[in-house]
């Protein structure tokens, strides 16, 4: 039997903090084993200031892999190459090398579309969402809506600046974007989607993104993040208000079904890694 890591197998590797809940390494190498591929994907915890040189030498060494929270705008800066996606939103989440160059993608974008199309059965074009953050996986998800003609977008985030600085980035199109400080704040009217696109339910404790009790009305609810072998608290209370809502796992099957397409130039096989995220 040959031995599934060699001195030749490539190494993919999840970059971030935390990384320990990831089902990332999950669905990879599913998708790895199942093609027969020589390649290990793994999760590696790193800082901030760690970030850049354990990406280049990752990459430079011939492997590859993804970046998640809360360095996805470090890894912008940290590439050579970036694509369109990647420039227009500032964040990078999966990178490679090409040429002898580290280019960077932001696949969370592609995700995100795919998790929206599942969740409500059709585009969000000329529909409105609430949007609560303002950080780096916020910038894919107003990036994807604009992009798709969303009517209107209102980011509810503590420091507005950093909202406002989002608007101004992405909103010169039709689609009109809005920010407050809290969902008291939004005013009448009601929205197709709410997304949380912060870091709050990753760990035990944390306060709600939005709480349904205040929040205006709202058709359908995403969540960015996910809980392993379970709901996210979020996705459990908008549930219990009789809001259909998804986690954050759709997105990530789909931004890492991209990103596997950006390393191996081939399609991934898509129902084995959706089977691999289902079990225990």
């Amino acid at each position: 039997m040959t031995d599934p890591v060699s001195a030749s197998t490539r190494v993919l590797a999840l970059l971030g903090d935390p990384v320990s809940h990831s089902l990332s390494p999950r669905i990879q190498n599913a998708a790895i084993r199942a093609l027969a591929l020589d390649g290990v994907y793994v999760a590696l915890r790193c800082s901030g200031d760690d970030l850049p040189a354990l990406l280049r030498a990752l990459a430079h060494a011939g492997g590859g892999g993804n970046v998640t929270v809360p360095h996805k705008e470090a890894a912008f800066r940290a590439v050579d190459r970036r694509t369109a996606a990647a420039e227009a939103t500032g964040a990078v989440n999966a990178f490679w090398l090409a040429g002898g160059e580290v280019w960077g993608d932001n696949t969370d974008v592609e995700g995100f579309t795919a998790a929206v199309r599942m969740l409500l059965g059709r585009s969000i074009g000329g529909g409105r969402v609430l949007l609560v953050g303002a950080g780096g996986a916020a910038r894919a998800v107003v990036h994807a809506l604009a992009s798709h003609g969303a009517e209107r977008v209102v980011i509810v985030n503590r420091t507005e600046e950093r909202a406002r600085e989002l608007a101004r980035r992405f909103g010169r199109g039709r689609t009109r974007i809005e920010v407050v400080a809290s969902a008291a704040d939004v005013g009448a009217g009601a929205f197709d989607l709410a997304v949380n696109a912060t870091s709050l339910g990753l760990h035990a404790g944390d306060p709600l993104p939005l709480d349904p009790a205040v929040a205006p009305p709202i058709d359908a609810a995403l969540d960015l993040v996910y809980a392993r072998g379970g709901e996210t608290p979020w996705v459990r209370t908008m549930s219990a208000h009789g809001i259909p809502t998804i986690d954050g796992t759709e997105m990530l099957l789909q931004q890492g079904a991209a990103a596997f397409r950006r390393w191996w130039s081939l399609d991934p096989p898509l129902e084995l890694m959706r089977a691999a995220l289902r079990e225990n």
